[in-house]
């Protein structure tokens, strides 16, 4: 999936909401395994998105493969099969947004 969208505050992963993982793993409630939280924490991340934000557009064509064990419409053999999705701060955890309950 190219340009996979990510809100969370306070991620390693995440530049200009863009997620650089390459690979992310979803658990069974939603919740992205992947995350890492940066050392400078939120701060850091908005000194990241300034400095990766002049590349914007080349980091939409970044493929990230989503590999997802939560019930879900869209998990097709482990695998997310939309073309697109959103991860972002929950109350407690980042989640996927996307997903819906089969």
């Amino acid at each position: 999936m190219k340009g996979l969208r990510c809100g969370t505050s306070n991620c390693e992963h995440n530049e200009c909401e863009r997620c650089m993982a390459g690979i992310i793993d979803i658990g069974p409630n939603g919740v992205c395994k992947t995350k890492i939280k940066r050392d400078g924490g939120e701060l850091s991340q908005i000194f990241a998105n300034y400095e990766a934000a002049p590349e914007a557009d080349l980091l939409d064509n970044v493929d990230t493969v989503v590999q997802c064990a939560a019930d879900c419409i869209f998990n097709v053999n482990s695998l997310c099969g939309l073309e697109a999705i959103n991860v972002e701060d929950g109350l407690v955890k980042t989640k996927c947004m996307t997903r819906k309950k089969s």
